[in-house]
C-alpha cells in the first residue's frame, strides 16, 4: 500500500454524513492493516499510527451519536493502541466494519448478539429465535436525551435490557446524548432512531464542531431552535423533533408536579413516566410504539387466509393455483411466480379480508394508518395507477360548467379527467427551458393573474380547483403552502389537486417535507386558525388586511385548507405496479364531499381490485414509517455521489455535466442564490436555505444528465444504455436523460452506472481521435445541432365555439370539443408542413380536434378546441422525435370543419349533447 492511500482525499467527502462515517470506518480498517504491516516488517510507525489515530479520533465523534458499536469497543480500540496491539486492533476493526458496512448487526439473533456486545456472554446461553420461522428480530435504537453520568447511564440501559423477553418482535440499545443540540443532531444522523426519551439534566450545545454534524443544526429553521428552560424546553424539543422525523415516538420522563405536567404538553408526547416508574412500563411502550407502526392489517389478513383450506366455488380459478396445478399446459406460470401469490388470490371480502369499495375492516386499517404515516386526514388506496386517482378526484369535486385552472404540461390523465367531468379549463403556462427542450413549473404570478381576470370578469365563484404537478417529472417542486396562501386570498375556498405521483417519498424527508401538499395544508390550517393570525389579520383592517409587501392576506374566517394529493406509490416507494394513493386533507370533506367523493371512488374503481397491489401499499407503508427517512436520506446521498462523480470525473466530464439548479430554475424564483448542489471548487451547496426561500427547487434525487456534446440525442443515448448496458431510464430530451435513483438504488447501482459513463467518454474520444476532419466537422455540427432545440410554444387560446361566452377569460370548453370530434363528418386532416405553417401566418384559423402529445416532451401541445398558433406548428415542425400521439404522418393533423365550428358556436352541439354518426 502507498503512502497516498492513507492521506484524507482533498476533494470533499461525500454529502451523507453517515455515508462519511462508514467510510471513515473502511479507511481506519485499511489503515490498521498497514499499520499491522508495518509493524510486522518492524519499520517506522510514526505516520501509519498518526493516521489510525486521525480515524479513530473522528469515529468517536461520529459514534458518539450511535449505540453501536458503543462507547465500550471504541475504549477498547483506543486501548489497543495505545498498547501497541496492533494484529488485535486490526481484527477488531475489521469485523465492526464488516458488520457496520453491511448493516449486519441490525438483523438480531442470538449468535449476532454474542459478537456485536462485549457482555453478551455474561447474559446466559442464547434464546430462541421468535417472530415464528424467522431467525432473526429488527434491530433499533432509542435516544435518551439526559445529561446523566456513565454510572447512570449503564445502570438504565442494563435495567431496560433485563426486560427482554423471547416474544419482542425487535431488540433495541440505547443511546444517550447530553444536550438539546446533540438531540438534533442525533435524530437526523442516526436513522436507526426509532424511539426518544427526554430526560431531565440536559443542556443546550453540542461540543461537536465537525461540519458534517453542524450541518444539521442548519435543518432548523432559524429562530425555531428551542430556547426555554426546564419543561418548556422538553415541549420544545419534541415539536422540532417531530417536524423532523414525525413518525418517531416521543416519551417524556420527569420529576415535575402533575398540575404542571397534565393538558401543558401538547399532542407530540406519547406519554409520560416519572423518574421512579418501572423499567418494564418503559420497556413495554416502546415496543408497543413500534407494533402501532409495524402492524399491516390488510397484509396480514391475507397472510391469514392464504394459509385456510379453502374451497373455491367462485370466480378466479387461478385462486390457489389450482387451474395450473391441475392442468398441463400453464405449469411454468406457477413455477415461475411460485404459490404464495396465487394462494392469496381471491375475489372474497370476508374470511378476515375486505372491500376496497366499502372498507371496514383490514383495509379500513390500513388506509387510516396510512393516513397517519402521510399526514392526511384521509387517505385512500388506488389499485389501478394514479391515472385514476385524478380522474377520481376530479370527478367529485368538479361540476360541468365548473372553472379549473391547470398546469398546460400535466399529465394526460387530467386533461381526459376534464373532458369526463366537463370543466371550463384555464391552461396555465410554465416557464419554457428551450435549451433543453423541457418546460419549468408555472410561476406563482401567471396563477394570480389568470385568477384576477377571471374576478374582474364576475366568474371568481365558478372557479372550483387549481392542479399543479409537484413535482414535475424533471424535478421541480413547488412551495405549496406559499402557492396556495396566495390563492386563497384571491378565492379562498378554492380546491386544490396537488399531483405528486412522483414525490410519494417527500414526505420522509425533513428538507422535502414542507414542500408536499399534506404537510403545507397541516401548518395553513393550523396558522389560519391560531389566535396569533387571526389577531393579526384583525390589526390589518386598516390597510386592507395586505402584509408589508401590500399582497391581501388571507382572511380566516372564510379561508377553507381543500387539499387532495395523488400519488403513485409504485413509482417511488415499495408497491406492485398501479398501486396509487389519493390523500386528503380537506376541512370540509365530510360535509360537502365524501358522497361525491365515494360515488366517483365506486365510477372508477374495479369490483375485482387485485388485492397483492393492495397488501403491497400496506406493507409499503409500514416500510416508511420504519425506515423511510433512511432510505430517503440515502437516496439524495447516492443522487449527490453521481453528481459528484461526473462532475470530478475527468474522462465524463469531458461529454457530460449534470444541471444544476441555476441551469433548471431562473434567478427571479431562486432567491436564496443557490446555484449548484454539487461544485468541484465549491463542494456542496446547501439546501436547506432553498427549500425555505425558493419559489422553485431542484428536488435532489433527480439527476437530469446534459449530453449534447457526446453528439447523440436522447432517445440515441436512452437505446444504448438498454441495449448495450442494461440500464433503463425513461425520460429524455433532445439532449437530457434523466436518472432516478430510488430507494431500491444501491451504491453498487451508482458505481456501475459511473462505470459505464466513462466507457461511452472514452469510446467517444477513441472514436474522435482517429476522426478524419471532415467526421470532426460532422460531429460539432451535431452538437451544436443539440445545444439549442425549437422554441417552446405557449397555450395559444380556445376557438370561440369552445368558449362558454364571449368575454376575453380564456377557459374552454374541452367535452364539447372532444365529442364534436366523434363525428368524422366534421373532421378536415391537414398536412404538417411548411404550406399549413404559412397559411396559420396569413390568418387562417385551423382548430385542433385531438390532443397531439409528442415524446419528448410528453404532454399534449394541442387539445380538442385549441386554435393551432405559428408557434405550436414551427415547433412541431423542428422536433426530431419518433413520437407524436394524435398525429398521423400519413393523415396529418385532425382538425375540425368550418361547418362544424359554426353548429358548436351556434349552441346546437353542447358539452352535453353531440349528435352521433
Amino acid at each position: 500500500m502507498t503512502h497516498a492511500e492513507h492521506h484524507p482525499h482533498h476533494a470533499p467527502g461525500p454529502y451523507s454524513a453517515p455515508q462519511l462515517r462508514l467510510d471513515t470506518w473502511n479507511d481506519l480498517q485499511s489503515r490498521c492493516a498497514w499499520l499491522k504491516e508495518f509493524s510486522r516488517e518492524k519499520r517506522d510507525l510514526t505516520e501509519p499510527r498518526a493516521l489510525v489515530a486521525e480515524s479513530l479520533a473522528r469515529l468517536r465523534v461520529y459514534e458518539s451519536f450511535w449505540a453501536f458499536p458503543g462507547p465500550e469497543r471504541m475504549s477498547k480500540l483506543s486501548a489497543l493502541l495505545e498498547q501497541g496491539s496492533y494484529g488485535e486492533l486490526a481484527t477488531e476493526v475489521r469485523e465492526l466494519a464488516r458488520l457496520l458496512v453491511g448493516d449486519a448487526y441490525r438483523q438480531r439473533n442470538a449468535s449476532l448478539e454474542q459478537a456485536v456486545r462485549p457482555d453478551a456472554s455474561s447474559e446466559g446461553p442464547p434464546r430462541a429465535p421468535s417472530m415464528g420461522a424467522r431467525a432473526s428480530k429488527p434491530y433499533f435504537e432509542v435516544l435518551v436525551v439526559d445529561g446523566i453520568d456513565g454510572y447512570d447511564r449503564e445502570e438504565l440501559r442494563d435495567g431496560l435490557r433485563a426486560c427482554r423477553r423471547d416474544t419482542d418482535e425487535a431488540v433495541y440499545e440505547l443511546l444517550t446524548v447530553p444536550s438539546l443540540e446533540d438531540a438534533l443532531i442525533a435524530v437526523q444522523f442516526n436513522w436507526t432512531i426509532q424511539t426518544v426519551f427526554l430526560r431531565y439534566n440536559y443542556g443546550f450545545h453540542t461540543e461537536h464542531k465537525d461540519p458534517a454534524l453542524r450541518r444539521y443544526l442548519d435543518a432548523v429553521p432559524p429562530g425555531s431552535m428551542p430556547t426555554s428552560f426546564g419543561l418548556d424546553r422538553s415541549v420544545e424539543l419534541a415539536r422540532q423533533i417531530k417536524k423532523l422525523r414525525p413518525e418517531i415516538d416521543i416519551f417524556l420522563v420527569t420529576d415535575a408536579p402533575l398540575d404542571r405536567v397534565a393538558g401543558n404538553l401538547g399532542t407530540n408526547f406519547r406519554r409520560v413516566f416519572y423518574r421512579l416508574e418501572q423499567h418494564m412500563e418503559q420497556h413495554l411502550s416502546i415496543l408497543k410504539g413500534i407494533r402501532a407502526r409495524y402492524e399491516a392489517p390488510f397484509f396480514d389478513a391475507l397472510r391469514k387466509y392464504s394459509a385456510k383450506p379453502t374451497g373455491v366455488f367462485h370466480a378466479l380459478p387461478i385462486a390457489r393455483g389450482k387451474s395450473m396445478s391441475s392442468g398441463h399446459w400453464a405449469k411454468d406460470l406457477l413455477e415461475f411466480y411460485g404459490p404464495n401469490i396465487f394462494m392469496a388470490e381471491t375475489s372474497a371480502t370476508s374470511g378476515g379480508l375486505d372491500s376496497l369499495l366499502q372498507p371496514k375492516g383490514p383495509i379500513k386499517r390500513a388506509q387510516d394508518n396510512t393516513a397517519r404515516a402521510f399526514g392526511a386526514r384521509q387517505s385512500f388506496f388506488v389499485t389501478n395507477g394514479t391515472s385514476t386517482a385524478n380522474k377520481i378526484v376530479a370527478q367529485a369535486m368538479i361540476q360541468p360548467g365548473d372553472i379549473v385552472l391547470v398546469d398546460r404540461d400535466c399529465h394526460k390523465s387530467h386533461h381526459y379527467a376534464l373532458v369526463l367531468a366537463g370543466a371550463m379549463t384555464v391552461y396555465l403556462d410554465s416557464y419554457a427551458l428551450p435549451q433543453y427542450s423541457m418546460y419549468g413549473a408555472v410561476p406563482l404570478e401567471e396563477i394570480e393573474r389568470q385568477l384576477l381576470e377571471l374576478k374582474a370578469a364576475g366568474k371568481l365563484d365558478r372557479v372550483r380547483m387549481l392542479i399543479l404537478t409537484n413535482c414535475t417529472f424533471d424535478g421541480l417542486t413547488y412551495d405549496p403552502a406559499r402557492v396556495m396562501e396566495r390563492v386563497l386570498a384571491i378565492k379562498p375556498d378554492m380546491v386544490f389537486l396537488w399531483d405528486e405521483a412522483w414525490y410519494a417519498y417527500g414526505r420522509f424527508s425533513p428538507a422535502l417535507r414542507r414542500r408536499t401538499a399534506m404537510d403545507s395544508a397541516s401548518r395553513l390550517r393550523a396558522r389560519f386558525r391560531s389566535d396569533a393570525y387571526r389577531a393579526d389579520y384583525a390589526q390589518r383592517a386598516a390597510d386592507g388586511h395586505t402584509d408589508e409587501n401590500g399582497r391581501q392576506l388571507v382572511d380566516p374566517e372564510l379561508a377553507r385548507v381543500r387539499v387532495y394529493s395523488t400519488q403513485s406509490t409504485h413509482k417511488t416507494l415499495t408497491s406492485l405496479r398501479q398501486g396509487s394513493m389519493i390523500h386528503v386533507h380537506d376541512e370540509d370533506f365530510e360535509q360537502k364531499a365524501a358522497d361525491s367523493f365515494h360515488e366517483a371512488f365506486m365510477t372508477h374503481t374495479s369490483t375485482s381490485p387485485n388485492y397483492q397491489i393492495v397488501a403491497s401499499l400496506d406493507v409499503g407503508r409500514r416500510q416508511v414509517e420504519l425506515e423511510g427517512f433512511e432510505m430517503v436520506e440515502q437516496t439524495i446521498g447516492l443522487a449527490m455521489t453521481l453528481r459528484q462523480r461526473v462532475s470530478e470525473h475527468p474522462d465524463i466530464s469531458r461529454f457530460f455535466s449534470v444541471l444544476r439548479p441555476a441551469d433548471m430554475i431562473p434567478p427571479e424564483h431562486r432567491p436564496s442564490g443557490l446555484d449548484f448542489y454539487y461544485d468541484n471548487e465549491h463542494g456542496w451547496g446547501q439546501l436547506d436555505r432553498a427549500y425555505r426561500m425558493d419559489e422553485f427547487t431542484l428536488d435532489p434525487t433527480r439527476v437530469t444528465l446534459y449530453i449534447g456534446a457526446t453528439g447523440m440525442d436522447g432517445d440515441t443515448f436512452r437505446h444504448l444504455l438498454m441495449d448495450k448496458y442494461d440500464i433503463q431510464i425513461n425520460k429524455t430530451s433532445r439532449n437530457t436523460a434523466l436518472f432516478m435513483p430510488n430507494i431500491g438504488t444501491t451504491r453498487g447501482d451508482i458505481a456501475y452506472l459511473v462505470n459505464v459513463l466513462v466507457e461511452i467518454s472514452l469510446d467517444i474520444a477513441d472514436r474522435l481521435s482517429v476522426e478524419s476532419e471532415s467526421g470532426i466537422e460532422r460531429h460539432e455540427a451535431r452538437v451544436e445541432s443539440l445545444i439549442e432545440g425549437p422554441p417552446l410554444p405557449n397555450f395559444s387560446h380556445f376557438h370561440g365555439a369552445f368558449k362558454p361566452d364571449a368575454s376575453p377569460t380564456p377557459e374552454g370548453d374541452l367535452r364539447r370539443a372532444y365529442f364534436l370530434a366523434y363525428d368524422e363528418n366534421n373532421i378536415d386532416l391537414i398536412g404538417l408542413d411548411h404550406e399549413t405553417l404559412e397559411t396559420i401566418e396569413g390568418g387562417h384559423e385551423y382548430v385542433s380536434a385531438a390532443f397531439v402529445t409528442p415524446y419528448p416532451p410528453g404532454f399534449p401541445v394541442l387539445v380538442p378546441g385549441q386554435v393551432l398558433s405559428p408557434e405550436i406548428i414551427a415547433y412541431l415542425l423542428a422536433l426530431d422525435v419518433k413520437e407524436i400521439h394524435g398525429y398521423d404522418p400519413v393523415q396529418g393533423l385532425r382538425v375540425f370543419t368550418e361547418a362544424a365550428l359554426e353548429q358548436a358556436a351556434s349552441g346546437e352541439i353542447t358539452s352535453t349533447t353531440t349528435e352521433r354518426v
